[in-house]
């Protein structure tokens, strides 16, 4: 097969999109020894950027703080660290005088946080120092900070969890589809995550469209990385995998066809008990149900059944079904009910203990809209309120 002799245009933005990165680091000009003072005084730098101000000596402030204090003074001492900083000095951050003899140094610095520093140690040696790859690197998987709404995504987080085991949703690799949008959900490093929020579209390095983005993390962590930096984190990640939507199947047909294999229905009861609970709230209280027969016929010895809770019920709403599984159906309409599930024990005509799964505290046009819902396929964008009897968006 030929090669090409070089990437076109077209193949740049193809790889773009992927989230690969093409374009080959330039190699450094400088030595090893001078990468490690650049890159010492690039986190100084980090820290006036983010503080405002120098750091600083002295025992009410963070040990990284007094070292990164020790460390600028040091490289303003050095003749030679002046020399290789001061082109790139935009701050003027090597303009001071010379250490105080009180101030402590790397070692004495470094005992206290229970490390050892060798005699060999130099400004040439600073320690905790990372190498320029691996402060890309972070720059680019962003820092996550604790999401304070948590609340919010908790509840989808557990919903997904639930549909994989179910089978309602599954994942694939992520390279199959490169796309990135808001909602979207993965597994990164182990984890899953969804993509929040998505910011304006910018121009980016390579002249390449980005977007920062607001990714929330399992963990309760969020961070607001780039578009391209996640793409090129999932596809770096071998065992990364994108989440699908809930695939719940041609649960209904918009237009009836000679082709529809019917299969059953979805039928919605009110129980005529006379329990003082199901009198006051008899309104709410509702049993979902899927069959593949007539309901009536389903319904006939409600009153010695404590499925029924042992009395008679009438059908306030049906549904027919076709071409999908309809247990399968039934389960996603419970699971996504199960908060407001009834908590209700009965005994049975043989004086033992029965608790029916299927009634639940929900309005009769709730369950409607459910259903309404399961057929636009965006149910996943919802979640039901047992406190305020609604359903919520997601």
């Amino acid at each position: 097969m030929p090669v090409a002799e070089r990437l076109t245009d077209d193949d740049l933005e193809l790889l773009g999109e992927l989230g690969v990165e093409i374009a080959p680091d330039q190699p450094s000009a400088h030595s090893a020894r001078e990468q490690r003072i650049i890159a010492g005084f690039e986190e100084i730098e980090r820290f006036v950027e983010t503080h405002g101000r120098l750091p600083q000596h002295g025992e009410a402030h963070d040990i990284f703080e007094r070292l990164y204090a020790v460390r600028l003074e040091r490289l303003r001492a050095s003749e030679e660290c002046r020399h290789i900083l001061m082109p790139r000095d935009s701050r003027g951050l090597l303009a001071g005088d010379a250490p105080p003899e009180t101030a402590l140094s790397d070692a004495a610095l470094l005992a206290a946080l229970g490390s050892e520093a060798s005699a060999a140690d130099d400004i040439t040696r600073l320690v905790h120092v990372r190498s320029r790859t691996a402060i890309k690197a972070a720059e680019e998987i962003a820092q996550r900070s604790a999401c304070k709404d948590f609340a919010l995504f908790k509840p989808i987080f557990d919903n997904v969890q639930r549909q994989l085991a179910t089978g309602e949703r599954e994942t694939v690799k992520y390279q199959d589809n490169a796309l990135v949008e808001a909602g979207h959900m993965f597994i990164l490093g182990g984890q899953k995550l969804i993509v929040a929020e998505m910011g304006e579209l910018f121009i980016g390095d390579h002249g390449r469209p980005d977007r920062r983005l607001r990714v929330v993390y399992e963990n309760a962590t969020e961070s607001d990385i780039l578009l391209r930096s996640l793409q090129r984190a999932l596809n770096k990640d071998k065992a990364s995998r994108r989440i699908t939507k809930a695939d719940y199947g041609p649960l209904f047909s918009a237009i009836a066809t000679e082709d529809d294999l019917p299969t059953g229905y979805i039928y919605v009861l009110r129980s005529n008990s006379a329990d003082p609970f199901i009198v006051q709230n008899r309104a709410v209280i509702h049993k979902i149900g899927v069959t593949a027969g007539d309901v009536k016929s389903r319904i006939a010895n409600a009153r010695t059944d404590p499925t029924y809770l042992l009395a008679e019920v009438e059908i306030v709403a049906t549904f027919k079904l076709a071409n999908i599984n309809r247990k399968k159906f039934e389960t996603l309409l419970q699971q996504f009910f199960s908060s407001a599930r009834l908590d209700l024990a009965l005994q049975d005509r043989f004086g033992s203990a029965v608790k029916p799964r299927e009634w639940f505290l929900v309005p009769l046009d709730v369950i409607e809209e459910v259903i309404e819902r399961i057929k636009t396929n965006t149910i996943d964008q919802f979640q039901y309120d047992p406190t305020t009897a609604n359903l919520l968006q997601t």
